[in-house]
């Protein structure tokens, strides 16, 4: 007598939270596989409130930041191809899978879509809700002066140095900028073309001796700049530097003396050439400004922005680019300085082979505060 095997494929579809799951099994030897269109594992761990999102579901998260870092991990068993917040693609470690993203809230409801592929085509999305509570203007004092000092060099006296040819042309441009669409009155702005050592130290012990704990004062430089990894010390190049004499450069001990000493409510301090990131810890004053502005201005800061780590950086600058081009189309009127760098990052990252660099000033007296650019009021008629 024969003996007839059946063979009975079931299907089974299995909805769960976030993905739908097929379970295919055969009579017999019964093996169940698995095919979902969800990665393995995807966590959120920074905020704090999104990686606790699970527990407190139907609770919306009320916020008063203007943008939030969100940090997590995103994992698959066929290898994830790609992850996307908003529309907006999110770069993924190949070796750990962990990610960062820097999300601007608006005011209001904000809804956080992850969405995400393996290497199968199978796909994934899980949401988020975030509410940016409206700013409620405080009643405070005003602010004091702004103060900048502009460093542009690029023709060095020791031949032996090589020239350069645009520091002084982004120098001009950001002086310009400052002084005609922002709150920098020409009075206070100083602008250096290829200035000596002398030159700079005089200008930074008169800002130390003017400037007092209600102003704000911006500085920058542009030209070459050194990184010496044995010393682990960086240093700016002045127009009389010569190549074998470190004692007549700058060095970031020095800046950061000044920067501790002249008694400024908050300072920031922009490089555009290579600047030894040893600078760097790792990483209420207006009546019609957020809540969020005003703390931040409340508290002194001392902080750098530059548009690179310890490599070289090009004689054209694409930091100075979009630098200048966010604070030409920004139409707030205030903006907090690592608002702006996180609105140029991404375009510098994505047209140069530099990354850019934000942080506290170490051992300067940054309480955790940041300056704040405010736009000149345009009288219209």
């Amino acid at each position: 007598m024969k003996k007839l095997l059946l063979l009975i494929t079931i299907t089974l579809t299995a909805i769960t939270a976030g993905y739908s799951q097929t379970v295919s099994a055969k009579s017999g030897t019964v093996s169940l596989n698995y095919v979902t269109n969800s990665p393995t594992y995807l966590e959120l761990r920074s905020p704090e409130y999104l990686a606790e999102y699970d527990k407190s579901r139907g609770f919306i998260q009320k916020v008063e930041v203007e943008y939030i870092t969100i940090e997590g991990v995103i994992a698959d068993d066929d290898g994830v191809k790609g992850l996307w917040l908003n529309n907006y693609e999110v770069d993924i470690s190949e070796r750990t899978g962990s990610f960062s993203y820097d999300l601007p809230l608006q005011v209001g409801d904000n809804t956080l879509t992850f969405e995400a592929i393996d290497e199968k085509g199978n796909t994934f999305s899980r949401s988020y809700q975030v509410e940016r509570e409206k700013p409620i203007p405080v009643e405070v004092e005003e602010p004091g002066k702004y103060y900048a000092l502009i460093i542009g060099i690029q023709d060095y006296d020791d031949p032996s140095i090589t020239d350069l040819d645009n520091p002084i042309k982004d120098a001009k441009a950001l002086y310009k900028m400052l002084t005609e669409q922002y709150t920098f009155d020409v009075e206070y702005a100083t602008l250096l073309e290829n200035p000596t050592r002398d030159q700079i130290y005089d200008k930074l012990d008169g800002l130390s001796a003017q400037v007092t704990t209600k102003d704000n004062l911006l500085i920058f430089y542009a030209g070459h700049g050194y990184w010496d990894e044995q010393a682990q010390n960086g240093y700016w190049l002045p127009r009389d530097a010569e190549e074998d004499k470190k004692r007549d450069w700058m060095r970031n001990s020095a800046v950061t003396e000044y920067v501790r000493e002249i008694n400024s409510k908050h300072t920031l301090l922009i490089t555009d050439a290579c600047f030894g990131g040893s600078i760097f810890k790792t990483r209420k004053a207006f009546k019609d400004a957020s809540m969020g502005i005003n703390k931040l201005y409340e508290l002194p800061s001392r902080k750098a922005m530059t548009s690179g780590t310890l490599t070289e950086v090009p004689d054209k600058s694409v930091f100075m680019k979009y630098l200048l081009k966010n604070l030409e189309r920004n139409e707030e009127k205030y903006v907090a300085s690592e608002q702006l760098f996180y609105q140029l990052k991404p375009a510098v990252l994505n047209n140069s082979p530099n990354t850019p660099q934000f942080g506290e000033i170490r051992n300067t007296g940054d309480e955790g505060g940041d300056f704040i650019f405010q736009r000149r009021i345009i009288e219209t008629y």
